[in-house]
């Protein structure tokens, strides 16, 4: 099989697993607050997480290079955890994927004062084709807008603050301190609302907690090795699959049926991120390519995050 080949089906069967891991919770929120999910999901992720850490063998220690930076990161990987949660919990399946999509235009435009990339004219018209998208699924004015949507966006803008920064730090800090710090900041800071938020689990809930930490798990090593035997120009673009995903589950078990105008939205989304991927992979047209080399999904701060690991010799330029 060709490698870019073998990329693309790896990267298929972990976005899969993904949006698995995204049903699980949706059925949880409907019980539970967003601040519960993320606490139980870093607790039972973090042992799995930390086999992926102990691969980080660069020498050093636990404090940032650059500490406020990795704050920044740190809260907005926070922020991002608890409004996707939360988005995935109230709107349907197929709406949220379709904003949350607008990461890479997100992406695009804070590269240009982040990490000093020059957007050009075609990459600023994909941007704004993407937005238009972003509209069209929210429809302002003639469909109802609540705070869901609103979590939603508030994900994809903080996934992609999250996610320039560590292409802007990632050649100076080690990817443990860069993966460590969201998760132990959710546990606590999640831990500190329980009081105020627990709701006692049955042992079925508890293990979907677990399945989705093991999921999460599964699908990270596999984005990995798809990144590995493929391109990132072939590999990127495979994580827009879960939209089917999304639409298949929401039918399925949510008896939910995207509109016709979030179908458009979503194609114009999608059609806009793969663009921008396009171009990106253009060395004329990009010196960073940050939306190519963004290896993962939303940032949450439960995941192991990917990039982190895909190519670790060269995590400055080929990062999150």
């Amino acid at each position: 099989m060709h490698s870019n080949a073998k990329g693309a089906l790896l990267a298929l069967l972990a976005f899969a697993i993904y949006a698995g891991h995204d049903v699980i919770v949706k059925f949880l929120g409907a019980s539970y607050a967003p601040f519960q999910i993320v606490f139980f999901s870093v607790l039972f992720g973090f042992p799995l997480t930390t086999l992926m850490m102990i691969r980080d063998s660069r020498p050093g220690n636990l404090r940032p290079v650059h500490p406020w930076w990795t704050l920044v990161r740190t809260l907005a990987a926070v922020m991002g955890g608890v409004s996707a949660f939360f988005a995935f919990s109230t709107l349907p399946l197929a709406q949220t994927y379709a904003i949350l999509f607008a990461m890479p235009l997100f992406i695009t435009l804070l590269a240009i004062p982040i990490l000093g990339e020059k957007v050009r004219l075609r990459r600023w018209a994909a941007v704004i084709v993407g937005l238009t998208g972003v509209m069209i699924v929210l429809r302002p004015g003639t469909a109802e807008l609540g705070i869901g949507h609103l979590a939603a966006l508030v994900a994809a803008g903080c996934s992609a603050l999250a996610s320039i920064i560590v292409r802007k730090i990632g050649k100076d800090e080690r990817a443990v301190v860069l993966l460590l710090y969201p998760m132990l900041a959710n546990f606590v800071l999640m831990g500190c609302l329980m009081p105020y938020f627990y709701e006692p689990m049955p042992l079925l809930h508890l293990g979907g907690l677990v399945a989705m930490s093991f999921m999460a798990f599964i699908a990270s090593v596999l984005v990995i090795a798809a990144y590995k035997a493929g391109e990132a120009v072939i590999v990127a673009p495979m994580q827009y699959s879960q939209i089917l995903w999304a639409v298949f589950y929401g039918a399925l078990i949510f008896d939910e049926w995207p509109d016709s105008w979030t179908a458009v939205g979503a194609v114009i989304i999608i059609a806009s991120g793969i663009y921008i991927v396009l171009r990106e992979s253009r060395h004329t047209t990009s010196e960073n390519r940050p939306v190519q080399q963004t290896r993962t999904r939303i940032e949450t701060g439960t995941l192991p995050r990917v990039s982190l690991f895909a190519n670790p010799f060269k995590r400055g330029r080929n990062g999150d």
